[in-house]
């Protein structure tokens, strides 16, 4: 037994060391046995734990939202086309002008503007009463060289014809007066010309001189300047 044992040892044992003497005792060759086979299971277990372990692979679940993803919409794109034209307001010039009728006009256009579109004043017409720089509104009538009718108002302006309308001693009526014609009076300037047409468009007519004291504007001084010159039919 012990030689076997020795043997078994001499088999793991260097090959320079085996040339050596191995006067042993068997207890002292026994326990180097259990501590071989030791090392050796040892290492077996190592080597067994160190192996890789396979790693399923992780399962994925995809929830299916009933969302299909479309393409991303196209950028807007600058518009590339003429620009807008400039809104447009229609004028009748009547009267005394080489193309009377209806001509349209950027917005933001003057008398002078219409009389030009109408071809100009025929020969001979007095402008002078004539506010060439006047605003003109969608829907007005000019007339150039005759007087206004009877209830006239503001969009119907006569230009271009000579004095003021009167009556006795050449009075201007307040009922069928123009702004160009109120205008000629002492003291009264558009934005006042323009107060009494207005008082009149709201209360239909003056049915006397003594109104006037109602226009904004006009105090005891200035209508003592105006009531000699206006009259009302």
């Amino acid at each position: 037994m012990a030689s076997r044992l020795r043997d078994a040892v001499a088999d793991h044992v260097p090959l320079p060391l085996r040339a050596a003497r191995w006067d042993l005792p068997a207890r002292a060759l026994g326990a180097l046995a259990l501590i071989l086979a030791g090392g050796v299971a040892w290492s077996l277990v190592h080597l067994w734990r160190s192996q890789p372990e396979p790693v399923a692979p992780a399962r994925v679940s995809v929830v299916a939202t009933g969302i299909r993803a479309g393409p991303a919409p196209p950028a807007a794109l600058p518009s590339t086309g003429p620009p807008a034209s400039p809104a447009l307001i229609v004028v009748h010039v009547a009267g005394k002008v080489r193309h009377p009728g209806i001509v349209r006009l950027p917005a933001g256009s003057r008398v002078i503007d219409a009389l030009a579109a109408a071809g100009g004043p025929a020969q001979g017409v007095d402008l002078t009463s004539l506010n060439l720089a006047r605003l003109l509104t969608d829907g007005e009538q000019v007339l150039v060289g005759v007087a206004a009718g009877a209830g006239s108002g503001a969009g119907q302006q006569a230009v271009g014809t000579g004095p003021p309308p009167s009556g006795a001693g050449g009075l201007v009526d307040l009922n069928t007066a123009t702004l160009e014609q109120l205008e000629q009076l002492p003291g009264v300037g558009s934005v006042l010309a323009q107060r009494i047409l207005d008082w009149r468009a709201q209360h239909g007519r003056f049915t006397s001189i003594d109104q006037l004291r109602e226009v904004s504007g006009i105090g005891e001084r200035r209508f003592t300047d105006l009531k000699h010159r206006v009259r009302v039919s």
